[in-house]
């Protein structure tokens, strides 16, 4: 799964690395400040192609998103908290994906995540909890990640139709089997786009579900890279650059954590 990851990069290295035509949140409080703690609800970027104009060709845009997908039929926003992930093996059958699948995928720009490994001799935290150790897994290379996404947008009926607030815009991170190395930490993990699917991916007019699932490879073997983090992560108050440190091993929770 995901539950948390780190997107710094600005509009601005955005607009050039995905060749955004339109970016919608141009006014300073729809800004969002680099964030090394992303967590579930949050507002995200969000690179999306829709229409412009009613007949119009899709254009290529930035958007602010909140994670956690809320369909269009749910009752109450409250249900997206509970849907930041879609599986990409169920992602085109589920009824909550399904229509997004079609025509609404996304991409999540991001700089790596968070996933939280189970040492073998954990030691026990406060009130007998087992402390689990946060690892950051980003690109060997160090190059942006791209992850495949769904958006999706829900109508408040409470909300008169010219109220900017009667619509929410939400998204999903879809997820796919670990690589090797990285599944001993977790066994699933985000499906990371490499840019020559990203044309593809974002085209709203690639509607059949059997050509967009192929595009659901996950990335080659190798392409990702994973070191231990302090516990620092698991607190949303905390965030900064510094939360992606490595880890001294003398502070690892246990040493097996530190074979990664």
């Amino acid at each position: 799964m995901c539950g948390r990851y780190a997107s710094s990069r600005q509009p601005d290295d955005l607009i050039e690395l995905f060749e955004i035509e339109k970016f919608t949140a141009s006014e300073p409080e729809q800004l969002l400040p680099p964030d090394w703690n992303i967590a579930p609800t949050k507002q995200v970027y969000a690179v999306l192609e829709r229409a412009a104009e009613r007949e119009g060709p899709p254009v290529r845009q930035l958007r602010t998103l909140r994670w956690g997908l809320v369909p269009s039929w749910a009752k109450s926003p409250e249900t997206g908290a509970k849907m930041i992930n879609a599986r990409s093996e169920t992602v085109s059958e589920k009824p909550a994906y399904r229509k997004a699948f079609s025509t609404r995928r996304c991409i999540l720009p991001a700089d790596g995540y968070y996933e939280w490994y189970t040492p073998e001799t954990a030691p026990d935290g406060p009130k007998g909890k087992v402390r689990k150790q946060p690892f950051w897994i980003h690109a060997a290379d160090g190059s942006p990640l791209a992850f495949a996404g769904l958006y999706e947008w829900w109508r408040d009926r409470t909300r008169p139709d010219d109220d900017p607030l009667a619509w929410l815009w939400t998204c999903t991170i879809i997820t796919t089997d670990a690589e090797p190395d990285l599944a001993r930490i977790h066994p699933r993990m985000p499906l990371v786009l490499p840019p020559d699917r990203w044309d593809a991916w974002l085209d709203p007019r690639l509607s059949h579900s059997d050509d967009a699932r192929e595009l659901l490879a996950p990335p080659p073997p190798g392409h990702m890279a994973a070191y231990p983090v302090s516990v620092e992560v698991n607190s949303v108050r905390n965030n900064s650059p510094h939360l992606t440190d490595p880890l001294p091993p003398e502070d690892v929770l246990s040493p097996d954590a530190t074979l990664f």
